[in-house]
């Protein structure tokens, strides 16, 4: 794909620079308005504004949508008021508050002062909803039917007004702004009756969502249902818009995004990585550094406490890296597994009796197998092969029961943090790989100095 950009953006460049502007237009009507926004990313912005000029007014529409937020102000900042309106009067709501959501504030005035009165009025609505809710993301552009209409009626108002409408396929059925139903246009086509009220062929239970609901758990349902849109409804069950599957997508690639960062010990970005300056990658990441390097304080404290059992044994300090390796390896594995389980509503908070048992019968496998493969190498490579006087079957035995501890209660940490912080209210993602691995590190030095203080008799 990248390939393909690359010679598009060639051949537009050509094309440009020897003014042969029937020839772009061509081409560029034939391109997807995503393809047309990948590429427009990689050509210099001063030639930008009249590639897009070029255009046929539906299709730069899409195409702005596409395009980053960046070339976006760009290009408003470049518009005439007439073509700024153009633009704006071919876009659907939820896109022009897409837009507006990303835009500086003097942009934004120039945004709303040319969109029409009820553009303007339908995005300062969705604008007073809160950020990451259903009515954040929803349109207020659908095909609305009353009960008593005939299909045939309904197929005429679809045609008269479909045009405008961001989908058509699902139409709701309203009565006084209540929703009371829904009909696919697949419905009215195979309807043999076009005499046939709306009433009698609608589908009266209907799966909907609050304006205030959670975006995440919104597109969830698309997933769940396959449903191509979802209505949205205030407290008093009246339509006021809808969710479509193209915003659904771009809400589970944001919100899977999110988590990744967090995940990261990252805080969540604002824009794409190449988009993001040096500055701003800084303030995400180091808040997180530095939380991390004062917590590994914990592991500092525990090998200062048992720094004479470290100078009687000095081949015990040899052995620390695998076993805190090992132990957050282990914890990242159930942490990992039951933050997706939570993400995907397959586990919650009542289930944690359930997660611990799993995770003890897996550790204990995990932990066996671990402790024997540890006993072997300590003994073959350690032992024999480097010869090693001061590493014997007792210091085997010791590096052994910590290592099946250290994944026994790394596997049960990482099993039941994430579920305890969702129920605290936190988002789980939080509790991945960095935080499980500062705390297993210091719970299998405590461990693995408690047994070598023990079985060892030092210190």
């Amino acid at each position: 794909m990248a390939e393909h950009n690359f010679s598009v953006e060639n051949t537009l460049t050509l094309l440009l620079d020897d003014k042969k502007y029937h020839s772009l237009r061509d081409i560029l009507s034939t391109m997807n308005p995503a393809d047309i926004a990948a590429v427009f990313d990689e050509l210099p912005e001063s030639k930008l504004p009249l590639l897009f000029r070029l255009l046929p007014k539906e299709l730069a529409a899409e195409t702005f949508v596409e395009m980053g937020t960046d070339a976006q102000a760009l290009l408003i900042r470049g518009f005439s008021d007439s073509e700024l309106k153009e633009v704006i009067d071919e876009l659907y709501v939820d896109d022009a508050v897409d837009i507006v959501e990303e835009m500086p504030a003097n942009v934004v005035q120039r945004i709303l002062t040319q969109a029409d009165p009820e553009m303007r009025k339908q995005i300062n609505e969705i604008l007073r909803y809160p950020e990451d809710s259903a009515g954040s993301i929803m349109t207020t552009e659908y095909v609305s039917l009353r009960p008593n209409m005939t299909v045939g009626e309904a197929i005429l108002r679809i045609r008269r007004t479909g045009i405008d409408k961001e989908t058509i396929y699902t139409c709701y059925v309203t009565k006084g702004h209540k929703l009371i139903g829904l009909v696919s246009v697949k419905d009215l086509l195979l309807c043999e009756d076009d005499n046939a009220t709306i009433e009698s062929i609608m589908t009266d239970h209907v799966i909907t969502v609050n304006t205030l609901d959670d975006q995440e758990q919104v597109a969830q349902m698309f997933s769940k249902y396959d449903f191509l849109a979802l209505p949205v409804v205030d407290t008093e069950s009246r339509l006021v818009g809808i969710v479509t599957f193209d915003d659904a997508m771009d809400v589970m690639q944001d919100e899977a995004t999110e988590d990744m960062e967090k995940m990261a010990a990252m805080l969540p970005s604002e824009h794409p990585y190449l988009r993001s300056s040096p500055f701003e990658i800084w303030k995400n990441r180091i808040p997180w550094l530095m939380l991390l390097m004062i917590s590994a304080t914990l592991t500092g404290l525990v090998i200062t406490s048992f720094e004479d059992a470290l100078g009687v044994l000095p081949c015990l300090t040899a052995f620390i890296p695998m076993l805190m390796d090992t132990g957050g390896n282990s914890g990242s594995q159930a942490c990992v597994t039951v933050i997706r389980g939570i993400s995907l509503d397959e586990i919650e908070f009542r289930d944690i009796f359930k997660v611990v048992w799993k995770e003890i019968r897996v550790a204990v496998l995990c932990g066996i197998c671990l402790a024997v493969a540890c006993f072997a190498k300590v003994m073959l490579v350690d032992h024999l092969l480097l010869r090693s006087e001061s590493v014997n079957a007792w210091v085997a035995l010791v590096v052994s029961l910590s290592m099946a501890v250290t994944v026994f209660l790394a596997k049960l940490v990482g099993g039941t943090l994430p579920l305890l912080a969702k129920k605290l209210g936190f988002d789980p993602a939080v509790m991945a790989s960095p935080i499980i691995t500062t705390i297993v590190d210091f719970l299998s030095l405590l461990v693995y100095f408690t047994f070598a203080t023990t079985i060892l008799h030092i210190g």
